[in-house]
């Protein structure tokens, strides 16, 4: 078992004759127990000092572990994730292709029964442009016959009565 202070303070030496000093050697032994408990007292703190630090040690250990454990999980999480990005994209462009397809054949579908459509129309509107071109030469036919002056002077003279009627009143 080591020494204490204590135990220094205590020691009693036996006296002979031709002895040393006993002031000296207490004052010595005074000054070693000083400096044995300093040197005991820095021992405790560096020792509480040390099990801190291996604490320390010992949770970033286990930290690192743990990060490293995560980081190769998010690895194969990531390459399932690119993976299955991968599938569905060909998947959707697959689709995309599908549909596309139908509608460009929609779209020709259409765009062929649009044109019979103005076919049709074309044809209709060249049959309506004759039949209305014959009705406006019939009725300017109509207006250029001499029934029509005596119209128009006819609406003169009820035109100049309203004016005098007015004038009257």
């Amino acid at each position: 078992m080591p020494l204490t202070p204590l135990d220094i303070h205590n020691k009693e030496f036996a006296r002979r004759l031709r002895g040393y000093d006993e002031d000296q050697v207490n004052e010595f032994l005074d000054q070693v127990i000083k400096d044995y408990e300093g040197v005991i007292r820095e021992n405790k703190e560096l020792s509480t000092q040390l099990l801190n630090v291996q604490e320390k040690l010992d949770h970033f250990a286990t930290i690192e572990d743990t990060l490293s454990k995560t980081i190769i999980v998010a690895q194969e999480a990531a390459d399932e994730v690119r993976n299955n990005a991968k599938k569905e994209a060909q998947l959707i462009v697959k689709e995309a292709e599908k549909n596309a397809d139908r509608i460009v054949n929609e779209a020709l579908s259409k765009s062929r029964k649009i044109a019979l459509e103005v076919e049709e129309l074309k044809k209709q509107a060249s049959i309506y442009r004759a039949r209305f071109r014959t009705l406006v030469e019939a009725q300017l036919d109509l207006l250029s016959q001499d029934g029509w002056e005596a119209l128009e002077n006819r609406e003169r003279e009820v035109l100049e009565r309203e004016r005098e009627m007015k004038e009257i009143y």
